[in-house]
């Protein structure tokens, strides 16, 4: 039987386990797919995060994007009756404050956040996905509120959203619940998984 919170710590696991050079090496890897991708290259307005418990450090991609002239954004808490994300502006470089829960953030009142649905590509954290690009957060839920507003869309190309993973966070099989919010891709060091083509 699918027990998620079991799942989410034998993933975080097998993710803490790798050393500094595994880290390094496969947040390098995942950088070069993500510089050659077609949804990477055709977006301006991207949203990376900041890597914590062993996640894919996004930081190399990130400058990359910056210095080819792309607006990059991280997630920011909106506080609100439930908590959803918004994203500001952020420059490599620029000073970052901790939230309530002690995650570091750009300063709100000097870049005003934006909504998700202002943003053509979202990089997001997971801790496990599947084949079929379904994925299982920390189970906070904050991605599926704040992109809850997909749900009413059959189809949509902005944002795109695409997860990142080391290749060891990979499951065989996970359950799809009406809240979750498919993810287009999951790139990892050594391949993009994709529920279609990208052009």
């Amino acid at each position: 039987m699918y027990d998620p919170k079991q799942l989410r710590q034998q993933i975080r696991a097998q993710r803490l386990s790798l050393s500094a050079q595994q880290q390094k090496s496969h947040s390098q890897s995942v950088a070069g797919r993500l510089a050659r991708s077609a949804f990477f290259l055709r977006s301006q307005r991207i949203a990376f995060y900041l890597c914590a418990d062993g996640e894919i450090d996004l930081a190399p991609i990130l400058c990359r994007a910056h210095s080819m002239g792309k607006e990059c954004f991280l997630p920011v808490i909106h506080k609100g009756p439930k908590y959803t994300l918004w994203f500001c502006r952020y420059r490599p470089g620029d000073r970052l404050m901790p939230n309530r829960f002690g995650i570091h953030e750009p300063d709100h009142r000097k870049h005003p956040p934006i909504k998700p649905w202002g943003l053509n590509l979202i990089l997001m954290p997971l801790v496990a996905f599947d084949a079929e690009c379904n994925r299982l957060g920390m189970g906070g839920g904050y991605y599926d509120r704040t992109l809850s507003f997909l749900r009413t869309r059959s189809r949509w190309q902005s944002p795109c959203l695409i997860g990142v993973a080391h290749d060891c966070q990979k499951a065989d099989q996970l359950p799809v619940h009406p809240w979750d919010i498919p993810l287009q891709g999951v790139v990892t060091e050594s391949r993009i998984y994709a529920t279609y083509k990208f052009r």
